[in-house]
């Protein structure tokens, strides 16, 4: 997805909002402010929103100093997630089509998105996608996909998510490899996030090798790149991996909540949809 006009405005004030979390000090936040300004105005708008991103949080570590803004958050996302576990595993076991409802609940979780500044309220939100319609619905095809596939790519993308990720996980008995974020970029899933979210039990965790908050094949790692070409199913979730993948030439499944206006528009849905879309399937 390329970058809109109107994704400027949200990218200064994403920096905005990461930079008072770092620091209170309000001359290293304009400071902040201002390289992004001089930045910004020679992206082009061919790039995908998510490598502005990549250069956002780059600006955000070197000149506040603070790596990981987020990490309490994070930290507190997982933890509310986990409490929820036992709850939602009790739904899906009571449910009609288990898989149907492992995958709303792990798009539920995709609600948990600090980059776009929404405030969300997890419980009620799962209780909304339990229920609500898809915008987009590739639930059959996804299917059959997943029956066929021997190896399956999962693209992780916000921290508290990847609880919900991993409730999904359990419905595949599959081989399963799980990607995260190589560094701590806005609240997006590191290794150690993973980890704390029992991931690992599961699936095998790699890196994507980039920094960006976001898949972007042109940034990945060679061994990234080798998994995302070799899987047999590639399950992409979040708005950051939707818009750094969905121009790619092999087959991909997106899991996602529109939380973001433009990228509506580009989906062709209304903000707040709920979506399950397959392409070069």
């Amino acid at each position: 997805m390329k970058t809109y006009l109107d994704c400027i405005p949200c990218m200064l004030d994403q920096t905005l909002r990461a930079g008072r979390i770092a620091t209170n000090d309000e001359r290293v936040i304009k400071k902040l402010l201002d390289n992004m300004g001089s930045l910004i105005k020679d992206i082009p708008l061919e790039n995908t929103p998510p490598e502005t991103g990549d250069i956002i949080y780059s600006e955000i570590r070197r000149i506040t100093g603070v790596y990981d803004p987020y990490e309490k958050v994070k930290k507190s996302n997982i933890e509310e997630a986990l409490s929820l576990y036992p709850e939602l595993k009790e739904i899906i076991q009571k449910s009609d089509n288990r898989l149907l409802t492992a995958i709303r609940i792990a798009i539920a979780g995709n609600v948990i998105d600090l980059g776009v500044g929404n405030e969300f309220n997890i419980v009620e939100d799962i209780k909304t996608t339990l229920k609500q319609d898809f915008a987009i619905f590739h639930f059959n095809e996804f299917q059959e996909h997943l029956e066929k596939a021997n190896s399956i790519l999962y693209l992780g993308d916000n921290s508290g998510e990847s609880v919900f990720d991993k409730i999904l996980i359990e419905e595949f008995n599959k081989d399963v490899t799980f990607v995260v974020r190589d560094v701590p970029v806005i609240n997006d899933v590191t290794l150690e996030d993973a980890i704390a979210s029992g991931i690992q039990e599961l699936a095998k965790i790699i890196s994507s090798g980039s920094s960006a908050p976001a898949i972007i094949p042109k940034l990945c790692s060679e061994e990234f790149l080798e998994k995302f070409k070799a899987a047999d199913l590639v399950i992409s979730k979040g708005q950051g991996n939707y818009e750094g993948l969905s121009n790619v030439d092999r087959s991909v499944f997106f899991m996602l909540k529109a939380k973001c206006k433009i990228l509506a528009n580009d989906l062709n849905v209304n903000k707040n949809d709920i979506i399950l879309k397959g392409i070069n399937i």
